[in-house]
């Protein structure tokens, strides 16, 4: 599943080729997404000019004149790229927002998870979708105070507590490993239970290894690219996720694999105590 650098990344390529862009018209192809698509609502932005594209956790935020916002959101699968207006229709191409520069901006989504809706730009904030969610890690609001605060007497490993979305959000099951084994943090200690300078550690970590991996493209492993078809090359960096059995960057102690709430957990038994 993208997470919140690949959502950075398609942001980043999208935005300068669509500020300013016109939608001309909107083609619903089908609307069978995980939450059924609204063609009046999506309608309702033909004729309307981009006004600048933002990111809000895992979510694209694509505004546009008259106080309305696309928001996408990618799924396991989807793909939301530019193409040519005259390129044939892709394979489960759900969605397609013909522009008036002679591209087409299309949503496809093979295994049918992803969203898009618009909404009212000001009433964003309160949507069911985003008024669980917790701070952004690349933010301001990322503090080592604030990661130990929400930490303090809880019992639940610390990977689990890093993936919780309604503390913070966009680090998924890829960067909570890196940042893990960055830091030197054991995957199973309990959140409680780490101290102040571990947390600042732990900090620092995740939004270096979100930073890089934003920088490299993000993370391909399966379907993601962005807005212009290129994939990611951060998975050549990783150092704890997916190589079970290889030697550790810094130590050479092989790499371990645990399930944690049914997902694999990488690191090292070597520097993660």
């Amino acid at each position: 599943m993208p997470e919140l650098p690949e959502v950075e990344v398609l942001r980043r390529s999208l935005e300068p080729r669509l500020t300013g862009a016109r939608i001309a018209r909107v083609e619903v192809r089908s609307p069978a997404l995980r939450e059924p698509l609204d063609r009046r609502a999506l309608r309702r932005l033909e004729g309307c000019a981009v006004t600048r594209l933002r990111r809000r956790a895992k979510y694209l935020l694509v505004d546009v004149e008259g106080d309305r916002t696309l928001v996408i959101h990618l799924g396991m699968s989807g793909r939301f790229t530019l193409t040519p207006a005259a390129a044939p229709a892709a394979l489960h191409e759900h969605l397609a927002f013909h522009l008036d520069r002679g591209e087409r901006l299309r949503l496809v989504d093979p295994r049918r998870f992803g969203v898009a809706f618009v909404r009212p730009t000001a009433r964003l904030p309160d949507d069911p979708h985003f008024v669980h969610l917790g701070v952004e890690p690349l933010g301001e609001e990322l503090t080592a105070d604030f990661l130990a605060g929400e930490a303090r007497g809880r019992r639940t490993p610390v990977k689990s507590f890093l993936m919780d979305a309604r503390i913070v959000v966009g680090v998924g099951n890829i960067y909570a490993c890196e940042a893990l084994w960055l830091s030197g943090v054991h995957p199973r200690r309990a959140a409680g239970r780490i101290g102040a300078r571990r947390w600042a550690e732990l900090t620092e970590a995740v939004r270096t290894v979100l930073g890089r991996a934003i920088e490299e493209g993000g993370t391909t492993l399966n379907d993601f690219t962005d807005g212009e078809g290129n994939a990611g090359y951060f998975q050549v960096s990783l150092s704890a996720y997916g190589r079970e059995g290889v030697p550790c960057r810094r130590c050479r102690r092989p790499i371990r694999r645990i399930v944690q709430a049914g997902r694999s957990t990488f690191y090292c038994p070597g520097c993660q105590r």
